[in-house]
């Protein structure tokens, strides 16, 4: 096809003349999500993954994924058009050293990566002996005649009645952390909203509005934001230390910054913005998001308002979990429907904005695409025999929910309640962890795998991700994964405890509740930490085989689905009460 993508793109290269460019997945934020302006990947190689880049060339091109999407990448790229490679085991930087030829020009927009991936790049072209060209216009965005407009959808102002602290007391608290900076230099959205008690809907499903800011030392604000977005109850709540700016007025006020010093995060901000701060005479502090950790330590009432989303979070997934119990066995769902159905029951509760991220769905083979979404090309009827995964979370006014909940359908087979309880051991194990203060996501992280590697298996994405409040149902810094993470855990962190096993073609598993970092009753001699469970939903007991569980591990199974119920019973009608109550016998 002449008018393919890629094909559109390659004459946009040669007139640019350039010889290779990279395209990543990420906006000018660095966020999970992308407004369909900036779909930058998704145009170009049909994949739409949250995770990604590729690399076109005049001759050839490549797609980089992880492991979460290995199966997906496959459904969504033409393989004619772009070898498939992996994000982590080889890296776009890796594969351009090995792939660029001598004297290559390989492109960028200075927009779309960080100073960590720049540099990055800069070794892999001088390894091949290429030249690295900052663009003045993406040709991707050159190419794509179509391509939407950035959003522009209202800023909100989020109740400190939410957020637990005044937007003036979280500027005064960062301005203080500057220390010897003049400013902070902040790009990522959630950072933002958090700063400044202000949410938006700018993408999809979580709410952001997509701005950059400047914090200043005498803790006033810049913030840079389409002008459209904000109304005059807006602006009156953010007050008059918080002035506003279009976003074209972004590059004058880094060049305003000449001779001070500026604190900005290697790893989050666009490139351009250290390279228009150097070139202006600002000194760099290169140093983290200021409020990265705050952000994430929840404060005494988001973690009220995460308790309270989760409770009716849990009396939505029970009253699917006893509908879905009575529909599939007949024959009667389908992914789409069960999707839709608990998106339904959510919809009944108070404070409930939308989807935290778009609903995993998995009937038999297809739970095993880790990061699989349901389409009506790929939509799967729940079958007897089969076990079904589903993921799913919401966004409400005072939290952010993430559950995944494993079930069968009619009887499982042996190989599949074996495996099952395997994920299980794991995630009590996890769940159960008491650690020192210190103690990082990546030491935790094997106490979830253990039971499986014991028995030669594994599963390839990490345990635990961090959790906003009502923010991103995936916040850094915190995490549980294998890959080392300096960040110790810390009281008011909230996680996923998400173990699971994929056997492809076959079925998937996950277990997946959230929790929060909390200080345990001191014994010995030094003080621990621990996780206080924060999601209330049945692990489905059909799976479950109880020879598999030590006495511990089933005292606490029992534990957990007592809590649940106490919890969730009054809550529900009198059917779904009932099934409750026989979905969390004691085993």
């Amino acid at each position: 096809m002449t008018d393919a993508p890629l094909h559109l793109l390659r004459r946009e290269l040669a007139k640019q003349k350039l010889d290779a460019f990279i395209v990543p997945r990420a906006d000018e934020h660095q966020g999970e999500y992308v407004p369909p302006s900036a779909a930058r990947l998704a145009w170009l190689t049909g994949f739409t993954g949250s995770a990604g880049a590729a690399v076109a060339m005049a001759d050839k091109a490549a797609v980089f994924v992880d492991g979460r999407y290995t199966l997906q990448v496959k459904t969504e790229v033409d393989a004619t058009l772009f070898e498939t490679r992996h994000l982590i085991e080889q890296p776009p930087h890796r594969y351009l050293a090995e792939t660029l030829s001598a004297g290559a020009r390989l492109g960028y927009d200075p927009w779309l990566h960080t100073p960590d991936q720049v540099e990055l790049l800069k070794a892999a072209c001088q390894a091949a002996g290429a030249e690295l060209v900052a663009v003045d216009e993406n040709p991707l965005d050159a190419a794509w005649t179509d391509q939407p407009d950035p959003p522009s959808t209202p800023i909100l102002p989020h109740a400190d009645a939410f957020a637990g602290r005044s937007a003036a007391d979280k500027r005064a608290a960062i301005a203080a952390d500057l220390k010897k900076s003049d400013a902070a230099f902040l790009s990522t959205p959630e950072s933002i909203a958090w700063l400044l008690n202000i949410r938006g809907n700018d993408v999809a499903f979580t709410p952001l509005p997509l701005s950059f800011a400047l914090i200043h030392k005498d803790a006033s604000v810049d913030l840079f934001v389409d002008p459209r977005k904000l109304s005059e109850a807006t602006i009156a709540h953010l007050g008059p230390m918080v002035r506003t700016h279009a976003p074209d007025q972004l590059g004058a006020a880094l060049d305003g910054m000449s001779g001070k010093q500026v604190r900005l995060d290697p790893g989050l901000a666009p490139f351009w913005a250290l390279d228009r701060l150097t070139k202006a005479g600002a000194r760099i502090e290169r140093a983290s998001d200021p409020c990265s950790l705050p952000r994430a330590c929840k404060n005494e009432v988001e973690l009220e308002g995460a308790r309270a989303a989760h409770l009716r979070d849990g009396v939505a997934l029970t009253r699917f979990l006893a509908w879905l119990s009575d529909a599939a066995p007949k024959g009667k769902v389908d992914e789409l429907t069960a999707a839709d159905q608990l998106e339904q029951f959510r919809k009944a509760g108070n404070l409930y904005q939308g989807p935290s991220f778009p609903t995993i769905a998995g009937a038999g083979p297809n739970g095993a695409i880790v990061h699989y979404r349901s389409s009506p090309a790929t939509n799967r009827r729940l079958e007897r025999g089969q076990i079904f995964l589903i993921d799913s979370g919401g966004q409400y006014l005072d939290g952010t929910t993430d559950v995944t909940r494993t079930v069968a359908v009619g009887d499982a087979g042996e190989e599949e309640k074996h495996r099952f309880t395997l994920v299980l051991k794991g995630h009590i194990a996890l769940a159960r962890a008491r650690f020192p203060a210190g103690t990082g996501g990546s030491q935790l992280d094997s106490l979830a795998r253990q039971a499986l590697w014991s028995e030669g298996l594994d599963y390839d994405h990490g345990t635990g991700h961090g959790v906003g409040s009502y923010l991103s149902v995936h916040e850094g810094p915190q995490r549980i994964a294998k890959n080392n993470n300096s960040q110790p855990l810390l009281p008011g962190m909230m996680l996923s405890d998400e173990p699971g096993y994929y056997k492809t073609g076959a079925y998937g598993i996950r277990i997946e509740n959230l929790v929060a970092v909390r200080q345990e009753e001191k014994k010995g001699e030094r003080q621990s930490l621990g996780f206080e469970v924060l999601t209330l939903a049945p692990i489905d007991l059909a799976l479950v085989e109880r020879d598999l569980l030590d006495d511990e591990e089933a005292d606490w199974l029992n534990a957990y689905h007592a809590r649940v119920r106490d919890s969730l019973t009054p809550l529900l009608d009198a059917p779904t009460a009932a099934w409750l109550a026989e979905a969390t016998r004691p085993v």
